[in-house]
């Protein structure tokens, strides 16, 4: 499974997630392309009191800029994490109630 992002057709910046217009240029048409697996941990915080629909106790999120420089936030499943480390992404189940199921980036340690 993938995660893409939205490249402008005009100026070719990458946009994650999908905006009306671009971010970079303001046009309004865009051409998916799927991001890059490999990236950079910049930031991440743990939380630790999540809404009781949570089957976690507590979850770390991160902010990790992919090899193409965009920059995403995702879950982080690594014991210790440190910025600046080199991490990689899959895709996964992040959430779910009753009828619905969420994918989202999760990161771990390259």
């Amino acid at each position: 499974m993938e995660i893409y992002g939205y490249q402008c057709s005009k100026c070719g910046h990458i946009n994650y997630p999908n905006r009306t217009l671009c971010g970079k240029c303001k046009n309004n048409a865009f051409v998916p392309v799927p991001l890059p697996k490999a990236g950079k941990l910049l930031t991440f915080t743990r939380l630790s009191t999540l809404p009781g629909d949570f089957d976690v106790p507590e979850m770390t999120l991160g902010i990790v800029e992919l090899s193409n420089g965009v920059r995403v936030t995702g879950q982080v499943e690594i014991p210790k994490p440190k910025m600046g480390m080199a991490v990689e992404s899959t895709v996964q189940v992040v959430r779910k109630d009753e009828y619905n199921k969420y994918y989202g980036m999760v990161f771990r340690a390259k």
